[in-house]
């Protein structure tokens, strides 16, 4: 464990005004503070109500205060929480007197959580998980950074590291000891399978990486269709409000215009695109143009036609899902001929159908989501490389046992790269710089 020589500050609670605030202190000079502000030392993990003053003795406030002496503390350092009235004024006032002491500073974007990994409080997807679950807006969101900073998905990583070194220790004492009995000769032949078996679980955790990304990233739908189809409409009714203008004139929405809803505890961006036709005005042009690049890269496309329009749905790219929708379905009876979802803006008509498609759309994507998966194209990214090192070893059995184990070593760098067992200097300025001030 490594103790920092300074001690750092911050506000860890939410944007004043608020009810409750909460200014956290990390660092070896905490016993100090709670001589000099709050009358001296408390009972460590327990919450003591204190007036709070400044070293003239004027009082800022009363609340409740409460120490984490180190090594058991967020940080592994000494630690106080102070908990006082949420006003700007309080806040300040505390803030400023932390800062007239000489071996005090306000703490960097992310800091707390720094500390907390240098001294092996928590690693590096520990802390991305955390980072999630401070910005998650849905429940499933919640659900997967709770999973991601629980450890049990660094556990897996590790486990996995770790029979690769086993692996290598094995390979090595056969190179080093070949006619020692304890170590029988060609012991690493019967290894082989056991690293087939760990690239097989290593792809088969991959698989569940695009369901992760969708529940953090938020599921793409757009809406696409002819000019007049209703799509602006649509989207105005899926939000509530009045997002995109809608007119009677063709070709009114030039550019892509997007919302975000929560369907189901899932984060849906619904973006609304241009009219597809072809057209001599440039402006309309490039938002059709727009309008296509959008197709190509959303989950879910939502194809409209207006219930009146004789002509087909729009054309959409063949790998893409596609929900077929049949808009202004009260200016005409149904026809059984017309395949789609009837929908109508105006009386209501199709939208818990519509909403039920969606989330059921969702909801089998992300499947697997919830599960140990990487969530990060970081992590994503490592773990390829360490199974492409690992199939490449399995691939050539031709190659001296040197080469082979060299590769498992990569294998392994990779893997302790993403919880940064092994030296991440470059990533940690990264990851961290994710983190409000007082995190």
């Amino acid at each position: 464990m490594t103790l920092s020589r300074d001690t750092i500050y911050a506000l860890s609670s939410g944007a004043p005004p608020s009810g409750v605030a909460v200014v956290r202190v990390s660092g070896p000079s905490c016993v100090d503070i709670l001589d000099r502000l709050c009358g001296g030392a408390i009972e460590p993990r327990h919450a003591t109500l204190r007036w709070i003053r400044r070293r003239n003795g004027e009082p800022i406030d009363k609340g409740l205060v409460l120490h984490f002496p180190a090594p058991h503390s967020f940080t592994g350092e000494d630690c106080i929480e102070f908990q006082l009235h949420g006003g700007r004024a309080v806040i300040d006032a505390l803030v400023d007197e932390l800062s007239r002491f000489e071996t005090l500073r306000h703490a960097e974007p992310g800091e707390f959580s720094r500390r907390a990994f240098d001294n092996g409080k928590l690693d590096l997807v520990e802390i991305e998980g955390l980072a999630d679950l401070i910005t998650a807006e849905t429940e499933m969101q919640r659900r997967l950074a709770l999973e991601q900073s629980s450890g049990r998905l660094s556990e897996l990583y590790t486990g996995w590291a770790d029979r690769l070194t086993r692996i290598r220790a094995l390979i090595e004492a056969e190179l080093d000891f070949p006619d020692e009995d304890d170590v029988p000769g060609a012991v690493s032949d019967r290894l082989w399978p056991e690293l087939e078996a760990i690239a097989r679980d290593m792809r088969a955790h991959l698989q569940g990486q695009r369901a992760a990304e969708i529940i953090r990233d938020g599921f793409r739908i757009v809406i696409a269709g002819r000019p007049n189809a209703g799509k602006s409409s649509l989207l105005n009714a899926l939000a509530k409000r009045d997002v995109a203008i809608v007119t009677s004139i063709a070709g009114t929405t030039r550019d892509i215009i997007g919302i975000d809803l929560n369907i189901d505890g899932f984060l849906v961006h619904v973006m609304d695109t241009a009219g597809l036709r072809e057209t001599d005005d440039e402006v309309e042009r490039e938002g059709v143009r727009r309008a296509l690049n959008s197709m190509e890269e959303a989950d879910l496309i939502l194809a409209l036609k207006d219930c009146t329009d004789p002509g087909d749905f729009p054309e959409v790219p063949e790998d893409r899902a596609v929900l077929y929708v049949l808009t202004k379905a009260d200016l005409l009876e149904d026809r059984p001929d017309d395949p789609g979802l009837r929908i109508s803006t105006r009386s209501g008509q199709g939208f818990d159908s519509l909403t039920k498609r969606i989330s059921d759309e969702v909801s089998s994507r992300t499947a697997s989501g919830l599960n140990l998966t990487p969530v990060r194209e970081r992590q994503v990214s490592y773990l390829r490389e360490a199974v492409e090192k690992i199939e490449e070893t399995i691939a050539c059995p031709d190659l001296p046992l040197e080469l082979r184990s060299e590769l498992l070593r990569r294998a392994s760098h990779r893997l302790g790269k993403i919880t940064g067992i092994v030296d991440v200097e470059d990533l940690l300025g990264v990851i961290f710089s994710e983190f409000c001030i007082g995190k």
